[in-house]
């Protein structure tokens, strides 16, 4: 799933190079730690979130085959 966000959000932001992704697992399922340079922020997170949003649907579809949870978070 990092390969799948890391694969969206360097389409997105101006500096690919900053971008850092890390998973860790839990017993609540995987959380991926999105971290990005900070004027790449706002496109990461879209108007009123819709980007973060639909990168989260996309996680949890990927999730849902795989049979387990998943969590975005930027940071």
């Amino acid at each position: 799933m990092k390969e799948l966000v890391e694969y969206i959000v360097k389409f997105i932001v101006t500096e690919p190079d900053k971008v850092s992704i890390t998973e860790e697992n839990s017993d609540e399922g995987l959380l991926i730690k999105l971290d990005v340079a900070p004027e790449d922020k706002g496109r990461v997170i879209g108007k009123q979130g819709r980007v973060a949003e639909a990168i989260r649907t996309l996680l949890r579809v990927k999730a849902a085959k795989d049979d387990t949870r998943v969590r975005l978070q930027i940071l």
